[in-house]
């Protein structure tokens, strides 16, 4: 239970200083995104999770 609030609360430092330091930038990616057709952002997130997880791999093969 530990690992996941560690991770939750990773996740949202790094989300909440995408927003604090570059809220412009947000919203250009936001805008892009839209423009995506739903497929793509199907594959992108889901690229996104697979590399999340094989990040989540190596820290646990590295012992950390």
């Amino acid at each position: 239970m530990a690992w996941v609030l560690l991770a939750l609360g990773l996740v949202m430092v790094v989300e909440g200083l995408a927003y604090a330091l570059a809220p412009s930038l947000i919203e250009r990616v936001l805008e892009v995104l839209r423009s995506m057709p739903v497929p793509i952002r199907r594959q992108f997130g889901l690229l996104v999770a697979v590399s999340g997880l094989i990040c989540l791999w190596l820290a646990f093969f590295l012992g950390l």
